[in-house]
């Protein structure tokens, strides 16, 4: 799997840190970072999480 984020949407509110610190990371330039483009499978319930709770729609998740 896939994490894609569409930055035009993204208000880096760190919610999806706050799910995932292993894949997002909001820096000190509040601008949302993906650490882990491909995670592993075992990471998939907090990315969905991740997804389902983004304010702005601006995550999702791509197959491989």
């Amino acid at each position: 799997m896939k994490v894609v984020v569409d930055f035009d949407l993204c208000e880096s509110n760190a919610v999806c840190m706050g799910i995932a610190p292993e894949v997002f990371e909001v820096r000190d330039d509040d601008y949302l970072y993906i650490l882990d483009e491909s995670p592993p499978e075992s990471l998939r319930p907090k990315l969905e999480e991740a997804v389902r709770s983004c304010p702005k729609a601006a995550i999702s998740l791509q197959e491989n």
